[in-house]
């Protein structure tokens, strides 16, 4: 079983997602009780087990057989450690330690002087990863568009989750409009295929920012775009082959060929 340890060092990812594993389990948790909290990330248990050990060597947990927690107990009591806290820790899934805390308080320092004096750096991170439903056709809109929609989302008690989501990140959005910046159409030759580029005045969306457009076909378009230059939306659409005509439909209506002809033939009357 595993318990919590006084002595931290810095996680990766995936070992902060085991911890968290631990955490949600009920105290004191074994092995099994872990790796079924890790179901869905599709990790044998021997890689799970090896995540532990990892997390013991980082003073992040206690390793021990299932009968050691009697003598964990006297050896706290041996120490003067309170009843209340010895109780917690057998009944409590979770116990936020002081290292925990400073590490939170630090990073959301970190957060909020980027947000005041780095904002557009801020926001591309933000809606790189945090956001979950960001959808241009939706988010690429003035203040007074983002606001209506937000009303209309808060109004409707049958909103779905795809549309709490949504309204989430709307709202984001739309502090982004109010504080001066604005979403650049999405460019065929400059967009990433995940990330918001910062520009002079905004942010320049990617393409997965398009509904139903997956990080595949996005990476796939952004490797064979690169050295061409495309004569009409039809070129780019037969060499960027991933995407479907709805993509490309939508990327036309997103202002994304802007200034390209449809074809690239020629008429002669």
């Amino acid at each position: 079983m595993y318990g919590l340890s006084d002595r931290l060092k810095p996680l990766s990812a995936a070992e902060e997602q085991v911890l968290l594993a631990v955490w949600e389990c009920p105290a004191p948790a074994t092995r099994r009780d872990i790796s079924e909290k890790l179901t869905a990330t599709g990790w044998a248990p021997a890689t799970v087990l090896n995540f532990l050990y990892r997390l013991e060597e980082k003073g992040w947990v206690k390793g021990g057989k299932a009968g050691d927690w009697p003598m964990w107990v006297e050896e706290m009591r041996k120490h003067d450690v309170p009843e209340w806290y010895i109780e917690s820790l057998a009944k409590i899934g979770y116990l936020f330690p002081k290292a925990h805390a400073v590490a939170y308080v630090m990073m959301a320092f970190r957060i909020a002087w980027f947000k005041v004096h780095e904002p557009l750096a801020f926001y591309a991170t933000f809606f790189s990863i945090r956001a979950k439903a960001f959808d241009a056709a939706e988010c690429c809109k003035d203040a007074d568009a983002l606001r209506r929609r937000i009303r209309e989302i808060e109004n409707n008690k049958d909103a779905t989750a795809v549309e709490q989501d949504l309204m989430t990140t709307l709202e984001v959005c739309y502090e982004f409009c109010l504080r001066g910046f604005h979403f650049e159409p999405i460019d065929i030759y400059r967009s990433d295929a995940t990330k918001f580029i910062v520009t002079e005045n905004g942010l320049l969306p990617p393409f997965t920012s398009v509904r139903g457009l997956g990080e595949t076909a996005a990476l796939d378009t952004v490797e064979k775009r690169k050295g061409k230059t495309f004569t009409s939306v039809e070129e780019f659409s037969m060499c960027c082959n991933k995407l479907s005509q709805t993509h490309i439909d939508q990327l036309r209506a997103l202002g994304a060929f802007a200034g390209l002809p449809e074809t690239s033939q020629l008429t002669l009357f």
